[in-house]
Formats: C-alpha cells, sequence, structure tokens
C-alpha cells in the first residue's frame, strides 16, 4: 500500500510539474524585464507549492502561528529540517522571502532551473569565498525589504531530531538588525526521510511559527551563542508539539 501511495503521489506531482514547466518560463520571461526582485515568480512558487503539498498523505496538515507574522516586517526565517518535503511546505507561509540553498540543489533540473528563475541564494558550504558571497546578497535582499529563509542545520535530519544549528544566519540577523523567525515543523520526517524515495502517509504534519525575537532580545552578540539558544527553543517547542499529539 506504501508502495502505491508512494507511486501514485510522485506521478501526479511529476505531471503537474511537467505541465506547469512551460508556463513558469513563459512567466519567468515576462515578467522579467521589470521584477527585478522575482518576487512576482516566488509566488509562482509559492502557488504550485500550495497545490503539491495538497496531495500529501497526511492524514491533517496543521499551520499555526501565522499570526505572529507581520506582513511587511523583513525577517530571518529558520526552521528545522527533516525532510525534502519542508521546502515545499514551507511555502504555505505565504511569506516574500529568498531560500539560501546548498549549490548542489542549483545543480538539479528542474528544480535548479526554479531555484535559478527566483533568484535564490547559492551557497558552497565548503566553501568561505562562496560563504562570503552568500552573506553580501542575502544582506543586499534584506535592504529591499525581502526576508530570508534559512535550514540552520545545514541538512536533513535523519532521525527526526534537530541536528547542531550553524551560525551564518544568526550572524546575518547580527548585521542587519533583523528579527529571527523561528519556525518548527514535524512529521514531515516520517513522511519522507533523509534517503528514502518511499512516502509514508502520517497522521500529522504540522508547521508551527513561533515568536519573532527581536535584536533587542538576543542577549548576546555572539552568533554561536545565538545558534545555540535558537536551536533550543524550537528542539523545546519539538518535544511540546509531539506530547500534545494523541
Amino acid at each position: 500500500m506504501r508502495y502505491l501511495i508512494s507511486v501514485s503521489v510522485l506521478l501526479i506531482t511529476g505531471i503537474f510539474v511537467l505541465l506547469m514547466l512551460p508556463v513558469s518560463f513563459i512567466l519567468w520571461f515576462i515578467v522579467w524585464p521589470f521584477d527585478n526582485n522575482r518576487v512576482i515568480f516566488h509566488w509562482w512558487l509559492t502557488v504550485q507549492s500550495i497545490a503539491v503539498t495538497w496531495l500529501m498523505p497526511a492524514g491533517t496538515l496543521k499551520i499555526e502561528g501565522c499570526d505572529k507574522i507581520t506582513r511587511g516586517q523583513t525577517y530571518i526565517i529558520i526552521s528545522n529540517h527533516q525532510s525534502v518535503l519542508d521546502i515545499l511546505i514551507l511555502y504555505r507561509l505565504r511569506m516574500n522571502f529568498k531560500w539560501i540553498s546548498k549549490i548542489e540543489n542549483i545543480r538539479v533540473p528542474v528544480f535548479g532551473w526554479y531555484l535559478k528563475m527566483a533568484g535564490y541564494i547559492p551557497v558552497d558550504r565548503g566553501n568561505k569565498e562562496s560563504k562570503a558571497e552568500m552573506m553580501k546578497k542575502s544582506v543586499e535582499v534584506i535592504k529591499r525589504g525581502i526576508s530570508i529563509m534559512i535550514f540552520p542545520e545545514g541538512t536533513r535530519s535523519v532521525n527526526g531530531e534537530t541536528g547542531l544549528f550553524k551560525k551564518g544566519a544568526f550572524e546575518l540577523a547580527l548585521m542587519t538588525d533583523k528579527p529571527i523567525l523561528p519556525v518548527v515543523l514535524d512529521g514531515t520526517g516520517e513522511m519522507l526521510p533523509k534517503q528514502s524515495r518511499l512516502i509514508k502517509p502520517v497522521s500529522h504534519v504540522i508547521v508551527k511559527v513561533l515568536d519573532p525575537v527581536f535584536p533587542g532580545a538576543f542577549g548576546t552578540s555572539d552568533p554561536e551563542e545565538l545558534a545555540a539558544k535558537f536551536r533550543k527553543i524550537i528542539e523545546t517547542e519539538l518535544i511540546q508539539i509531539r506530547s500534545a499529539i494523541p
């Protein structure tokens, strides 16, 4: 049954993406001369992602805390990372942001094309020059009033638990004096674990937006300390989410 569900979901998703691909290229070509920030194309990806997530075999896909988001405020958005599905689901926050994406994703056919067309920011995690360029581009994006979305773990969890947070997102918050918006995800790692191609039906997928933390409340100017602090915030909330599930 799990195999049949996986094949069905992947087949329908694949057909949808292939049908939307030429439309996406046409839209990008039309808006490219005047949409310098690629905002229109980002919203087009948001619409597609929302459509695709409707196909996910979850009993409930619950999104909480969107009222904590102030529209028009620029954030450094961070989230724990359990599955490749997280990328699609986080579009359901309906926010204007740029992803920080590892450079390997840019090289993936279709997925990488979309990342480039949307003007998302690549980074080679093992290259100091690439990291410096990523920070520079991120600061420029933030100055234009666009939020940054990043997974501080840098990669998907293999067991659903939250890994160590890298300091890049927190350096960016300190440099730009912008609030950090923590988001907690749970259930996607069970649905599609790392290194798996089979989608498993699950009872609950939860996305919870926590209170934004503004620079005046950071309590430190050390990005390493800030990374540890926010990791603890997300870990604590993850425990509470799981304890509340019947």
